[in-house]
Order: structure tokens, then sequence, then C-alpha cells
């Protein structure tokens, strides 16, 4: 469900503003009963904006991994890369997961919005999740202050190809560091030219693809309202064995 709100922009004003609902639901059987959990997000999105101000296919459908596996999500480390409108990490801490959110140090606008995207579904900065500068292959003394890490988040950011590798670079860092962690990251192929193969193996890192066509069965989802006629991948990215 969408609602909008605000002014296009072409008169200099701030541009529209719409409200989209994500709904996360499960059948689960108690005692011979069979019951619904549900995970309703909120995410405040800017049109005519930038990249980060809106929520990409990509995303969704991260995050309904992370419901789906939302077990494993309750006192773990998950820091999400290039959060922008932040749904799936959102959805961690809604889960029970300690989530540290990041955007480009570079960008106080976009910081300020993924700020924004968790007031509105009622986390606390700081307390009930933290957002922190973070540029793709620097290595600033903020990364050293993330702590531990158990889950690395990223949806969309294999968006430009001069940015994969200072992606995988911080991603490796963080995985030396962490050395059981992984990296789930979703990707939307935009070009069959594009490729981090090369690159995973340059940085010791190993990867497998899951498969989403299953995602959200259980509950009538089709996964193609999701992402549309996009192809959309599931990776998970860990250090070489």
């Amino acid at each position: 469900m969408s609602l909008m709100s605000g002014h296009d922009g072409s008169d200099g004003s701030a541009p529209i503003e719409q409200l989209r609902k994500f709904v996360f639901s499960s059948k689960i059987n108690v005692s011979g009963e069979n019951r619904e959990e549900k995970l309703e997000v909120v995410i405040p999105e800017l049109l005519q904006a930038t990249y980060s101000f809106y929520t990409w296919p990509s995303a969704p459908v991260l995050a309904w991994f992370l419901w789906e596996n939302r077990q494993e999500l309750p006192g773990k480390y998950v820091v999400e890369l290039g959060s922008g409108t932040a749904l799936p990490g959102i959805v961690a801490a809604k889960l029970g997961a300690r989530v540290t959110l990041s955007e480009s140090a570079t960008l106080p606008k976009s910081l300020a919005h993924t700020k924004r995207c968790c007031q509105q579904n009622k986390l606390v900065i700081n307390q009930d999740i933290r957002v922190i500068g973070l540029t793709w292959g620097l290595f600033l003394s903020n990364l050293e202050s993330i702590g531990p890490v158990d889950i690395i988040l990223g949806s969309d950011c294999f968006f430009e190809p001069a940015n994969f590798e200072d992606i995988l670079v911080t991603v490796a860092y963080l995985l030396e560091s962490n050395i059981d962690a992984k990296f789930l990251c979703t990707y939307q192929e935009r070009s069959s030219d594009w490729s981090i193969e090369h690159l995973l193996s340059k940085w010791g890192l190993q990867c497998v693809v899951h498969d989403i066509n299953n995602l959200g069965v259980s509950v009538g989802l089709n996964i193609h309202d999701l992402i549309g006629d996009h192809s959309i991948h599931l990776l998970e990215i860990t250090r070489k064995s």
C-alpha cells in the first residue's frame, strides 16, 4: 500500500514523499492451531530524488529472506552497507538483531533519510539501531568502531561497476576480522558483462547463490510481485575456507 503527500518539487519545494508499507507474514502451528505471524514496515520515499531515497526491488527480496530465516537473527550483530531506505536492516532490527546501518559519509542527506526511515518505524537511533557514515574502500575509524559482526547486508550495492571492488574490499576487511560472518546481498542483473567472480577470487572470498523463487510461497506471495520483470539474485559471500 502506498500513501502520497507533498509536492513534485518542480517549484523548488520539497519533492513528493511516498509512504510504502511492506508486510511480512507466515503461518505457524502452535499447539495444533494455525496462527499468523506478521511484521509491517513503513518506508518513506522521496520521488524525483537520487537512488538512496527509493526502495529498489532487491531490498524486499533480501528482507523476505531475513524474515523467513528470522530464527537466526535475535542477538546477532548485523551491518547493512549502502542502506538507503534500509528496509532489510530495519526488518533485522525488528526481529531482534543488533543493527548498524551505513551510508556513504559523503552523503549527509542520505544518512539523514536513513535515520528518518528508522524513526518512521519507531526505532530509536543509538538505542534500538545505529546509523553511521561509511564510505566503501576507505578504512576510516568508524569502520573499526562497528565492533563484532555476524551478518553483513547489502541490497543493490552492485550498481556501479566502478564501485564493485571498493564494496568487496570493505566486505573482505570485515570478514577477516569476523571469520564466521557472512555477507548476504541481493542485486539486480543489469548487464551480462558485469561480474564479481574475479574480484571474489582476488580478495579470498567465495559465493553461494540462494534460490529466491520460493520466498513467501507459504502465504501466497508471488516473487514477481516483488521483482517485476527484473532478474534479482541473492548471494551469500564468505571467506574462502
